[in-house]
């Protein structure tokens, strides 16, 4: 006999995650790109790019569940605005790395003057 399984849904990934993998797609970085101006309806938003309005509203989804765009109180509209403060939270993780990379340039900076100062 043959049961069926369900099929069961990934975990939800980490905060980071959900925000770099909205920002890895160029559609979903050219809604924010225009959010950044003002809200916009779905209607708007899918106005410059060759998609459905369902495509955009899939792509919002995304945007929505990594706490990048808030849907606005106008039911009827549906207008979407940018929340820009998971984008501090990604900047803060990079800017972890920025200083390692600097200080290695730093470092090479201080190297490369030794050797020319050696000759």
């Amino acid at each position: 006999m043959h049961t069926k399984r369900k099929r069961r849904r990934p975990a939800a990934p980490d905060r980071l995650s959900a925000i770099f993998g909205a920002l890895a797609d160029p559609t979903r970085r050219a809604i924010l790109d225009r959010l950044r101006v003002r809200s916009h309806t779905v209607t708007e938003l899918a106005e410059p790019f060759q998609m459905t309005q369902p495509s955009i509203s899939k792509h919002l989804k995304v945007l929505e569940r990594a706490g990048l765009v808030v849907r606005g109180k106008d039911a009827q509209l549906r207008p979407r605005a940018l929340d820009a403060a998971p984008l501090q939270e990604a900047n803060a993780y990079l800017e972890q790395f920025r200083a390692i990379w600097e200080a290695r340039l730093d470092r090479l900076v201080h190297y490369v003057g030794k050797l020319q100062s050696d000759r």
